[in-house]
């Protein structure tokens, strides 16, 4: 990381920034271009790992690609603030990121609903927010697995 005072490296700093965000991105090997694309997310935390859970309609391209290659990178950030100050000349974005990469794995029916309660929690905090059951047979439902991560943070100058 080219400006290592804004690396964050604690891990609960870093979950915290990942509960922050509203949309991750995932990056799929594509051959010859990455192929990204932004999606809602659910995450859970055990033993120190991290686990993200993805919904998506049963098939699509980003199914098939998923299908050839389980690798993927991702990217979420939230806390933007753009920061100017006229008299000086300054502009620049205040953020938090969380980069990293890891494995997909499509998830039996028998796992969908707990990792569909777990995107529901993220986006509706404390709600138990109710989903039909009936949309589980035709919800593709994933996870990943994240094997390494880094996190940013510019902290605003004028605080």
């Amino acid at each position: 990381m080219r400006q290592s005072k804004r690396e964050v490296k604690d891990f609960d700093e870093i979950v915290k920034i990942m509960e922050n965000c509203d949309v991750c991105r995932l990056a799929f090997n594509d051959g010859e271009c990455p192929y990204i694309l932004p999606l809602n997310f659910g995450m859970s935390v055990e033993n120190g790992e991290i686990t993200l859970y993805f919904h998506s309609a049963l098939e699509g391209y980003k199914v098939e690609l998923m299908n050839k290659n389980e690798l993927v990178a991702f990217e979420m950030d939230c806390s933007h603030k753009l920061e100017y100050i006229k008299e000086q000349g300054y502009c620049t974005m205040c953020y938090e990121s969380v980069m990293g990469k890891g494995r997909l794995r499509i998830l039996p029916d028998d796992e969908k609903q707990k990792a569909l309660g777990l995107i529901m929690e993220h986006y509706h905090l404390g709600e138990n927010a109710y989903f039909s059951s009936d949309a589980i047979p035709r919800t593709l439902v994933y996870c990943l697995k994240v094997d390494s991560l880094t996190a940013k943070r510019k902290k605003p100058k004028l605080a």
